[in-house]
């Protein structure tokens, strides 16, 4: 099939070039010039584990091209992707402009049926707005309908090529046998493509990602109830995560989650129940939860050192809100950083992937190390953002000798109790006990 995808973000890029991988001529199509360039040049914008093999594999074969012309990139299309920001406002709102505006761009260039596709997270009845849009200048037939993504940063190569399931939202059975036949080389192992209206289709997202985002937040108010009466998050999450009703994954306490998705998609779920009269509850208490649960190493950051972090120098390792990606959008790091510069500290930081990021939003206000154990060099202490798996087994000797006082503020838990005792540290934790030297 001859498809194109506009907008060559996280999800327009992982979708054009998976779509690619599967025999389909696929052209991406993005106003930053820039980004087209370097695209054109083999570049990769953002780190993805896996996404490099697919990209330069399906560009070397032609099946995988960029451009900056519109016309030019959905001529023939037998599919049109629609993979632009909806950046959060204000008030939780998803800011629908770049959609809409590539929407009014293609009514009047249509030239044959299409099925345009709203990959983006997006409102419930962004659908008929889309719609409306190019059908205000539209000559020929076409239909919208609604595709959420639902992809993991760091995974999300496999998920695109071996999803749990596919949602599609369209009451055309015109546009679904389009998908159908999309999707068929995905599915073949039985998971399913899941068809419903447009609607459901947009909440089914904001479901997913809400409920996730309540399930990670549950077991930090159970973490933060077991320092207060004495008990282990890791033992009780390992007692109910084998309840099949409850299941294993997302049930490690910690710092708060981050990222793209959840924070915004929480959020816009939220706004879309005050836009419906409907009291959401549970999901400003969710919010409220996760913005404190960011914080929560301050404190005992603060009471370790008597209150006064003026002059100290924490090092940090991890800047990502999550391993396996250079994402640090809504990253609890950033957050705690500032913090730390407040306070008087200075501050070293460590990430595999996300520094220059973080680099160009903070400059020269911290001090940016090639490896972790350069981060460690007379600080006074170690912070721990992000669990990247090369954080999990260090070399803790080494670590002492560096650290003006052997003392860890672990926001992911990434240690066991007895061990970090054994080799003498002052270990805080989430949900468990601290650890002090005998």
């Amino acid at each position: 099939m001859k498809i194109a995808v506009v907008g060559t973000g996280y999800v327009g890029l992982v979708t054009g070039t998976c779509f690619a991988e599967t025999g389909n001529q696929v052209t991406c199509v993005d106003i930053d010039v820039r980004k087209v360039e370097m695209l054109q040049r083999g570049e990769i914008p953002i780190y993805e584990p896996g996404l490099d093999v697919l990209f330069d594999r399906n560009v070397a074969e032609g099946r995988l091209i960029f451009t900056t012309d519109l016309v030019e990139g959905i001529k023939g299309a037998e599919v049109i992707f629609l993979a632009l920001p909806t950046p959060p406002g204000e008030d939780g709102s998803a800011d629908l402009k770049y959609i809409l505006k590539v929407a009014h761009d293609l009514g009047p260039i249509l030239e044959q049926y299409a099925v345009i596709v709203d990959k983006s997270t997006v409102p419930v009845g962004t659908a008929e707005k889309v719609s409306a849009a190019i059908a205000a200048n539209a000559k020929i037939d076409f239909d919208v309908v609604s595709n959420p993504e639902f992809l993991r940063e760091g995974v999300a190569v496999e998920d695109f090529m071996k999803p749990d399931r596919v949602v599609v939202g369209t009451t055309s059975s015109k546009a679904k046998k389009v998908m159908e036949k999309l999707y068929a080389p995905l599915v073949r192992q039985g998971n399913p493509v899941i068809f419903m209206d447009e609607r459901s289709a947009e909440m089914t997202k904001y479901a997913a990602n809400s409920f996730l985002a309540m399930k990670i937040t549950f077991m930090n108010e159970i973490a933060n109830l077991c320092e207060k009466v004495g008990a282990n998050v890791d033992d009780i999450r390992r007692g109910i995560g084998t309840d099949s009703r409850i299941g294993k994954r997302f049930l490690f306490a910690g710092i708060g989650y981050g990222g793209s998705c959840f924070p915004k998609d929480v959020q816009a779920l939220a706004k879309t129940s005050r836009d419906y009269n409907y009291d959401f509850r549970i999901l400003q208490s969710v919010m409220d939860v996760n913005d404190d649960q960011k914080k929560k190493l301050l404190p005992m950051i603060k009471e370790y050192f008597g209150g006064d972090l003026k002059g100290k120098t924490i090092a940090v390792w991890g800047l990502a809100f999550k391993p396996y990606t250079d994402d640090i959008r809504e990253a609890p790091a950033l957050e705690n950083i500032e913090a730390f510069l407040e306070a008087g500290a200075n501050v070293t930081v460590y990430d595999p992937e996300a520094m220059n990021n973080v680099k160009a939003i903070l400059g020269d206000k911290v001090t940016f190390c090639h490896t972790p154990y350069a981060a460690l060099d007379d600080a006074d202490a170690l912070a721990i953002f992000t669990e990247w798996p090369q954080f999990r087994t260090p070399e803790f000797e080494k670590m002492g000798k560096l650290l003006k006082n052997r003392v860890i503020f672990d926001g992911r838990n990434l240690y066991e109790l007895d061990q970090i005792r054994e080799m003498g540290y002052t270990y805080y934790s989430i949900g468990r006990e601290k650890v002090v030297p005998a």
